[in-house]
């Protein structure tokens, strides 16, 4: 074990603290040895790393605010074609009510017939609650957009192109057809 000698310190303590810098470029010249040591620092090299560092940041953040758009509209666009099948699929049930309700039973059904008439109501207040609506078609001028010709027939009583038969009502969800109406069309 070394023991260390202990000195008296010096007279002038204020002799042993260095000169500090007058300026801030005496600040930024190095004056010990370990300084003079170290490498010579590339502030050009670390800027450009820096903003290369933060393009990518600005990039990946753009990316994954896209990814969060498309999988929210991608999310909104599964569910309306759920509705939309699922009304489609209800759309069969109104028509065999039409059906029904379009044959005469006589007098012994009529309690019956109110009861279909209930439920008839009810499935178009249902509809309506979700936007759909009836294609009007007789009359109208053929659309191949929203009607489906299943028949072409001579008539001298209606102008060419004009829907005069209606076989199956068409139904719109808003501005988006569910189904076409299946249609008689008059020709010349």
């Amino acid at each position: 074990m070394t023991r260390h000698r202990v000195t008296d310190p010096p007279e002038d303590p204020i002799a042993e603290i260095p000169d500090l810098p007058d300026t801030p470029e005496q600040a930024e010249a190095p004056n010990s040895a370990a300084a003079q040591a170290a490498p010579p620092v590339d502030i050009e090299k670390l800027q450009r790393e820096r903003d290369d560092y933060l393009d990518r940041l600005m990039r990946k953040a753009a990316e994954f605010d896209n990814y969060r758009k498309r999988v929210e509209r991608e999310r909104r666009e599964q569910a309306d074609q759920a509705v939309v099948d699922l009304l489609s699929e209800l759309l069969a049930v109104v028509d065999d009510f039409d059906i029904a309700l379009a044959v005469d039973a006589g007098q012994t059904a009529t309690p019956y017939r109110k009861g279909v008439e209930l439920i008839h109501a009810k499935l178009h207040d249902l509809l309506r609650r979700y936007r759909v609506r009836p294609i009007e078609a007789l009359g109208a001028v053929f659309d191949p957009n929203i009607h489906q010709a299943v028949i072409h027939e001579e008539s001298p009583d209606h102008r060419e192109g004009e829907v005069i038969g209606e076989l199956r009502k068409g139904y719109m969800m808003g501005e988006r057809l569910l189904r076409p109406a299946m249609v008689k069309v008059a020709k010349a």
